[in-house]
This record gives C-alpha cells, sequence and structure tokens, in this order.
C-alpha cells in the first residue's frame, strides 16, 4: 500500500520529454487539477526534420479541448486524400473523406507549432510546469520503487519527487534503461532521408512519388521538405552516396533530381527506421509511452497519432487515480495493455510495407500488388484512410 502524502511530493506526475506525448499527456492532467511537471532538455520545440502530420483523430482531440481554432490559425496544410504517381500513374493511397470526425483532412504543421499550442495550452493551469533546458540522468528509487527524477537545470542540480514518473523522452530514452527496460523488435529494411529544396515561384511536385524507392515532399511555403527512402545502413553521407541518391532521384523525378543537384552532403539529414517495442512499458513507479514505449517507423507518419492517443489512454485510466493515490503496478499494466495492441497492429502493418516503399520497378513494369489493388479498386482507399487517419484502437476523451 502506498503511504506518501502530498508533502512528500513535489508534484504529482513528473513527465520527461516535451513532445506530443508528453506535452498532451500534461495538458490532460492539468485539466484535472492535477500537478504535472514536464522536463524538456532543449530551450525551445524549434528543430527540423521532426514528425508533422497531424491526424483527424488528434485535430477531434482538439476540437474537443477547444483547441481547433487556435490549432488552425497556425500555418499549416490540409490533405483530404493521399495520392501517390508511379511512374506516371496516380493512384489514391488513403482517403479520408469518409471519416466519422469534425475535419476529415490530414494537417502538416511544423512539430515545433503543435508543440507550442500544447504547451502554452497546458501551461494556462496553475498546476502545469515546463521545465526547460533541463537533462534527466537518473530516477530516485525508495523500498524498490521510483519515486522521481534527478538532473540538472539552467540553474543547477534537479531533484523531484513524484507519485509517478511517465518517459515521453522518445525512442533514444536513456531514462527507460536506467530504470532496468529496453526494447526488442526486427530490423528494418529501409531509413529516411530528410532535406530541404528551395522553391521558385508557383513550382509543385505530387506528395509521393515511386519506382525507384520513395520521395514524399511537403510544402512549407517558403520551401519543400523532401522525405527520402532508401535500403537501410547504405548511407554514409559520402560524395558517392550523393550521387547514388541523385541517380534514384533522376529514375523518380527528373526534375527533382534536377533541383537536388546542387545539395551536399551536410544538407542531408539521416533517419535510421526503427521498429521495436517494450515487451513491458512499466516498472514500479515509472510508465513510458509514445516513443519511449514503441518506436514506428515513419510510413503513414502514425507515431504522433499513436504517442498521442497513448497520452489519452494514460490520462483516462491514471488520472483518477493520480487524484488520491500514487498508481499501483496493475494501474500500470492496464495502459499497456490498452495500448499494446494498436502498436503490434500497426508496426505489422509497417512492415509489410517496407517491399513496396522501397520497390524499384522499370517504368514500364508491373506495380506492387498493394498498388494494383487500390487502382483495381478505389474504394479500399477508404479503409487504408480510415486506419492511418484514425487508428486501429482510437483513444477519446472522457
Amino acid at each position: 500500500m502506498d503511504t506518501r502524502s502530498d508533502t512528500d511530493t513535489d508534484t504529482d506526475t513528473v513527465i520527461v520529454g516535451g513532445g506530443p506525448a508528453g506535452l498532451m499527456l500534461g495538458l490532460l492532467l492539468a485539466r484535472r487539477g492535477l500537478r504535472v511537471t514536464v522536463i524538456e532538455k532543449h530551450a525551445d520545440f524549434l528543430r527540423d526534420f521532426r514528425g508533422d502530420t497531424i491526424h483527424p483523430s488528434t485535430q477531434e482531440l482538439l476540437d474537443g479541448l477547444g483547441l481547433l481554432d487556435d490549432f488552425l490559425a497556425r500555418p499549416h496544410a490540409d490533405m483530404s486524400e493521399v495520392t501517390l504517381s508511379w511512374h506516371g500513374t496516380e493512384l489514391t493511397l488513403a482517403d479520408f473523406s469518409h471519416l466519422p470526425t469534425a475535419r476529415k483532412v490530414m494537417t502538416f504543421m511544423p512539430q515545433w507549432d503543435f508543440l507550442d499550442l500544447l504547451a502554452s495550452s497546458a501551461e494556462a493551469f496553475p498546476g502545469f510546469r515546463l521545465l526547460r533546458s533541463t537533462r534527466i540522468h537518473d530516477v530516485v528509487r525508495e523500498e524498490g520503487r521510483i519515486v522521481g527524477v534527478t538532473g540538472t537545470g539552467p540553474d543547477g542540480p534537479v531533484d523531484i519527487r513524484a507519485h509517478l514518473v511517465v518517459d515521453a523522452s522518445g525512442r533514444d530514452s536513456e531514462l527507460r534503461a536506467t530504470a532496468g527496460l529496453s526494447p526488442v523488435g526486427v530490423a528494418a529494411s529501409m531509413d529516411v532521408l530528410w532535406f530541404r529544396l528551395p522553391k521558385s515561384g508557383d513550382e509543385a511536385y505530387p506528395f509521393v512519388q515511386a519506382g525507384a524507392g520513395m520521395v514524399i515532399t511537403i510544402d512549407r511555403g517558403d520551401f519543400f521538405q523532401i522525405a527520402h527512402v532508401i535500403p537501410a545502413a547504405v548511407w554514409t553521407g559520402s560524395e558517392d552516396d550523393m550521387r547514388r541518391m541523385n541517380e534514384r532521384l533522376r529514375r523518380i523525378s527528373p526534375r527533382l533530381s534536377a533541383a537536388a543537384a546542387h545539395l551536399s552532403p551536410a544538407d542531408v539529414h539521416l533517419l535510421r527506421v526503427r521498429l521495436e517495442r517494450l515487451r513491458r512499458w512499466h516498472v514500479d513507479g515509472l510508465l513510458c509511452i509514445g516513443d519511449s514505449a514503441h518506436a514506428m517507423s515513419p510510413a503513414g507518419g502514425v507515431g504522433i497519432n499513436l504517442a498521442i492517443q497513448d497520452a489519452v489512454a494514460t490520462d483516462r485510466i491514471l488520472g483518477p487515480v493520480l487524484g488520491t493515490r500514487a498508481p499501483q503496478r496493475a494501474d500500470l499494466r492496464r495502459v499497456e495493455r490498452r495500448r499494446v495492441w494498436p502498436v503490434i497492429v500497426t508496426q505489422a502493418v509497417q512492415r509489410r510495407l517496407q517491399g513496396p516503399l522501397l520497390a524499384s520497378g522499370a517504368a514500364d513494369g508491373p506495380l506492387p500488388f498493394p498498388l494494383r489493388m487500390l487502382r483495381d479498386h478505389p474504394r479500399l482507399a477508404r479503409i487504408t484512410g480510415r486506419f492511418v487517419g484514425i487508428g486501429a484502437r482510437p483513444e477519446y476523451l472522457r
């Protein structure tokens, strides 16, 4: 039985990681009147090449929180369907127009704008506190249970005690390793190269182009952000790698290749794709959510959606508990059981997609089987739209 009183803790919950999962959970718990401290190691959210797809289910959540108008007032672009150009053949990969949501679009918004929205909304509640430029080095244990964290902030050492520690610090989390948790998974067969291309006039590219790998083009207003899918473990950043990248781009889109010809290795950023998850998401006193619990492939851009839904489930299950006592292992296990099934399903689909994403068929060759199915049965795009836009097990506000 937990014997700690409110006076024994600095906060009801300390959340390590100011990403989508951490800030959304902080906002939801603060709305309950709970004391929440979110710890972010950076001074701001301005980091490039981060996920920026805000799915219909997340926008439905923002609507329920009264934040949708503020969200839409920020720079963004909407997409009602995801289309693909395969050697000139146009296909619809996912159709969101029939979803049972207020906004039937996938929205692209720089992640720093989205995180700023969550942080500023949470800071309106008196129990919420966001510590920036603060790094956590270790957990605090008492009688075998994690009861807080220690680290370093701008003003020196940080020592925070809490009824619950939530690790939302991402797929490279050091905190989960400190707690004795390590992920398992399968080696991904692909990686992603990110780079920017300048815009000139009204120039436009298809959102997804494929044929010698895949290229995704996101219009940022002043520039294009490009994601190029490549086979795993082939990129070292050498001049030969740049030459091979340009050759692949030329087979996919000669115009895109010409625009990228001026790039240097320093302009290209590598994302090592990992498909992994924790066998157990918790230890006594600590729970992992988001990428700390499950690293996703960028396929479908579903990582943010899953992280947000982890936060909603955590709030719904643990919020009432945190108002009266420290969560026990059985409480933390309920969150894991609720969320592990959609993670397993989504990762299984992402593994199956790796082949088509890397396909290098000739222009006169056949379409890969999944693309032929979408071409011959267009209504299937509604099913993929629901899977991408809402998820395998959506979470709702209560």
